[in-house]
């Protein structure tokens, strides 16, 4: 047989893929059976390890191999590794990446031709990187062989040893390595698609789904009943405009929670987010709080100074318990509302303001209305985009998961481990009617945290008023749906808190496959990586 064309680089060689040089072939018989057992391990499909073993075996035992490695390529990185290895050091190993063209592995792996040096000592692009090369290794021959399926490098398989100067054992060597590669190179490629580019997609797939979560489901609100999902497609149409809006809903639900996400959602994102609660303060200071004042406007104002109309100039003003605010106030409310314009208390010059306006109540507007203790035409301005917030008890599973959300939250604040909350526990949460909403919520999960003392809560570790839910007839008062998904989210959550994020594990604990858990997983917008950290509820954030 001919020998090997090559091209020179420095005082290696790139040896191209012709039929090898056999002048005086030194005997390999003893390979066959190790190249017959890689044959067999690669054809029943044990995964990439066991196939690496035999090769790493074979080098070592029939090859005489003192060194030997399988570099993989992640091709998005741009780096080439030591993925397993003879002869050398978990330190060594990990010394050992390259990028393409870079030493003899980089530039093996760039341009996919063998590269032979027939001397390391000769040789200047060898690098060296694992640091694994002592005094005695500069007459070792370094045989770099790429792994490739068609035109996709996958890797390389290198191999050291002296060889003594017998060219012919070499080359037998090269091409031995040669075959070897062209075996594992289907389950290499296998490997790699199921490990760097199958993370690949699933971030990509996560990106896009945390872009439409971001889109239709407000970062500061956790909860994904359907009739939050119902509040999150409304916020996603109004946000964009500037259309005053009305917030309706039960004390605690967290009504200036989504007043924030409309805001922040807003073409005036960037502006001032003024908040402003109408019934904290008594009627004659609310005047001069909203609209400001002048000086000497009344006893005690030393100087002008802005209210908080004007602070919100170029946002958005939030307008809380504006229910409260006394018919003057009403009068002059309306008139920003049409005109955008008021004068400070004590001054005649008007200031004109561009800014939206959210307002939010828990009082019955209509019914005030006919009462006369509301304007009509105010109330008609302010109902524009009304927002209905559901109150918890009508949200079924995100009770859970806001729960699951204080604890870790509270465990954190307060250096606790509490993992978990016990079923008994879960029910008394799920059957009681929530009059103080999530605000309730919130205090009664704080107080478990502290009162637990085996990672757990338990039901006695709740108020009395829950754990007698049913006798004072305080049952869960959600339809059948609501309560079929705040189960089908407990059990969800209890089998990924089992598995630490394991999906597989979790799948197999509740029956499904992989599949099925990941739609389901994803109707609730629960991250199995989530678990993998030990925590069992999502990040800390906003709540409602």
């Amino acid at each position: 047989m001919e020998s090997p064309s090559t091209s020179t680089r420095g005082n290696s060689k790139l040896i191209e893929d012709t039929e090898p040089a056999c002048g005086n072939p030194v005997c390999r018989a003893g390979v066959l059976p190790l190249i017959f057992r890689l044959s067999r391990t690669v054809a029943e499909n044990n995964g990439l390890e066991p196939i690496l073993e035999v090769v790493l075996q074979l080098m070592e035992e029939e090859l005489g191999m003192i060194r030997g490695m399988i570099n993989l390529y992640d091709s998005q990185a741009g780096r080439i590794y030591i993925h397993k290895s003879l002869g050398l050091t978990e330190d060594e190993e990990a010394r050992g990446v390259y990028g393409l063209g870079e030493g003899i592995t980089g530039r093996v792996v760039e341009t996919g031709l063998t590269m032979v040096v027939p001397r390391i000592g000769d040789e200047d692009g060898f690098l060296d990187r694992t640091g694994s090369h002592h005094g005695g290794d500069e007459d070792h021959a370094f045989l770099c062989i790429p792994i490739a399926r068609g035109r996709r490098l996958l890797g390389t398989i290198s191999g050291e040893r002296p060889y003594g100067g017998n060219q012919a054992l070499l080359d037998q060597d090269v091409e031995l390595l040669k075959t070897i590669g062209c075996l594992i190179a289907p389950p290499v490629e296998l490997h790699l698609v199921e490990t760097h580019e199958k993370a690949e997609w699933a971030a990509e797939r996560h990106r896009l789904q945390d872009a439409l979560k971001e889109r239709f489901h407000p970062a500061n609100i956790i909860g994904n009943s359907r009739p939050m999902r119902d509040v999150y497609r409304l916020i996603a149409k109004i946000a964009p405009s500037k259309a005053t809006v009305l917030i309706l809903g039960e004390s605690g639900v967290g009504k200036e929670l989504v007043a924030s996400a409309i805001h922040y959602k807003s073409p005036v994102a960037e502006g001032p987010f003024i908040k402003f609660n109408c019934a904290a303060l008594p009627e004659n200071l609310v005047e001069s709080e909203l609209f400001g004042h002048e000086k000497g406007a009344f006893t005690g104002a030393i100087g002008a100074r802005k209210g908080r109309f004007e602070e919100a100039d170029g946002g958005t003003i939030f307008l809380d318990e504006v229910g409260e605010l006394s018919l003057a106030m009403q009068a002059k409310l309306l008139r920003i509302l049409q005109e955008k314009t008021f004068e400070r208390v004590g001054g005649n010059r008007p200031v004109k303001v561009d800014i939206r306006i959210v307002a939010a109540t828990n009082r019955d507007l209509a019914a005030m209305v006919g009462e006369g203790t509301f304007r009509s035409d105010l109330y008609y301005r302010l109902w524009v985009v009304p927002i209905m917030i559901p109150a918890l008890r009508e949200r079924g599973s995100d009770i859970v998961a806001l729960a699951d959300h204080f604890v870790a939250s509270y465990s954190r604040e307060n250096g606790k481990e509490v993992k978990r909350i016990s079923t008994p526990a879960l029910d008394m949460l799920m059957s009681y009617h929530w009059p103080g909403n999530v605000r309730e919520l919130e205090n009664v999960i704080e107080r478990a945290v502290l009162l637990s003392d085996d990672d757990v809560i338990h039901g006695y570790h709740l108020p009395p008023s829950l754990q007698t839910a049913k006798l004072s007839g305080t049952v869960f008062r959600g339809n059948l749906e609501a309560k079929l998904e705040a189960v089908e989210y407990e059990m969800l959550v209890e089998a990924l808190k089992n598995s630490k994020g394991n999906m597989s594990k979790a799948a197999q604990e509740l029956g499904l496959t992989k599949r099925m858990i990941g739609i389901r997983m994803a109707k609730f917008n629960i991250d199995y990586r989530t678990f993998r950290r030990g925590v069992s509820a999502p990040s800390r954030a906003g709540l409602v």
